[in-house]
């Protein structure tokens, strides 16, 4: 009875394992972890026109000079002796300022408009579903399954302006302006005896037009803005196994000194990160780190559970800002879920007792 047990529980061993699709020829002693290939993106830099090229108009009145020109006001006549010339007088229009042209500007007018840009790509990895409750085994890792999971493209709208009518000029006219003298002219000669009467002459001032008013065009450049976006070079997925150290795939302590209630990383915080998890992580390409944050029993578990949430986050957040891919990163806040020691609520405990369970860690896990 105890052969046929032993050799059913052999059977289901070696189904389990060939459903996992664990590492071929393992060793004994040895750790290994699933990594995926990643995709490889390349960041790129593009440029939207923010506002269109377009006309200033400026104007300039006309200009004037005032003249004086010398004008015959009465004619040179001859007087006789015995019945002297009689005259008349008449009225002379003269032009005493030219017309000209005024000019109004109509400026541009523009709209509101807007162009969406695609910043990151959609993309889609594999997933380790939660096992199922019903499961007989006491292996974690059975009844589960992979998910192949989609996550779709991220846009940005950028805000732009659009010509709706370019700057335009209108031309209105400046009448003239005409004057009048008074002119004797001859109403009868003189007869009989004639004497030379000399001619009269006068000075008038005429505005008269040196330069028509004119407009000068000024071209204002357009403006543009460059926008960075992330684009997919080589797609990755290929799953593989690799050999780690086993410490690697067990909690390893961080060693970030939080402020009490903050969730923001300090200069020396991120230093422990470039020295401790970015060699691991450059080290062990493919694979994927989760970082765990808890918190003492102090406060309530919500408030706990959200803080140790915003750490967690904190330090994924900053690797992904040192160019790792988010795919390979997992931020998990545990609260006071997963105490050290004896301190949970309503026990006495000392500040260092406290301080053990106050913490952030990182392992590796499977992709």
């Amino acid at each position: 009875m105890k052969k046929i047990a032993l050799l059913a529980f052999l059977l289901a061993l070696g189904t389990t394992l060939q459903a996992q699709d664990l590492p071929a020829n393992p060793e004994p002693g040895k750790c290994y972890v699933r990594c995926t290939t990643p995709d490889v993106y390349e960041n790129q830099t593009t440029q939207i026109q923010i506002t269109p090229e377009y006309k200033k108009l400026k104007t300039f009145p006309a200009t004037y000079e005032v003249v004086t020109e010398k004008i015959l006001v009465k004619e040179a006549s001859k007087k006789l002796k015995v019945i002297p010339a009689t005259y008349k007088t008449e009225k002379i229009t003269y032009l005493k300022k030219q017309g000209a042209s005024a000019l109004r500007i109509t400026p541009a007018k523009f709209g509101v408009g807007s162009e969406s840009l695609e910043i990151k790509p959609a993309y889609a990895q594999w997933e380790l579903g939660a096992p199922a409750p019903d499961c007989a085994s006491a292996n974690p890792d059975d009844c589960r399954y992979w998910c192949y999971k989609g996550y779709p493209a991220e846009f940005t709208t950028v805000a732009t302006q659009t010509l709706v009518s370019d700057a335009s000029v209108s031309k209105t006219g400046i009448a003239e302006q005409n004057a009048t003298y008074t002119k004797k002219v001859i109403d009868q000669p003189a007869r009989v005896i004639e004497e030379e009467i000399p001619a009269i002459y006068d000075t008038v001032k005429k505005t008269v037009l040196v330069k028509d008013a004119y407009a000068e065009e000024i071209v204002i450049p357009a403006t543009f803005k460059t926008v960075s976006k992330e684009a997919l070079t080589q797609k990755g997925g290929l799953t593989t196994w690799r050999e780690v150290e086993c410490s690697l795939v067990e909690y390893s302590a961080l060693p970030i000194n939080w402020n009490v209630g903050s969730a923001t990383l300090t200069a020396a915080a991120k230093n422990i990160i470039d020295t401790r998890l970015m060699p691991v992580i450059t080290n062990n390409a493919g694979s994927k780190m989760e970082i765990a944050s808890h918190t003492d029993s102090r406060g309530s578990k919500s408030s706990n559970k959200e803080l140790s949430d915003r750490r967690a986050q904190a330090v994924v957040t900053y690797l992904i800002s040192k160019g790792v891919n988010d795919s390979r990163l997992v931020a998990n806040g545990y609260g006071e879920n997963r105490l050290k020691n004896r301190c949970a609520d309503g026990v006495s405990c000392t500040e260092r007792n406290h301080a053990v369970n106050r913490r952030t860690e990182f392992r590796l896990i499977n992709n």
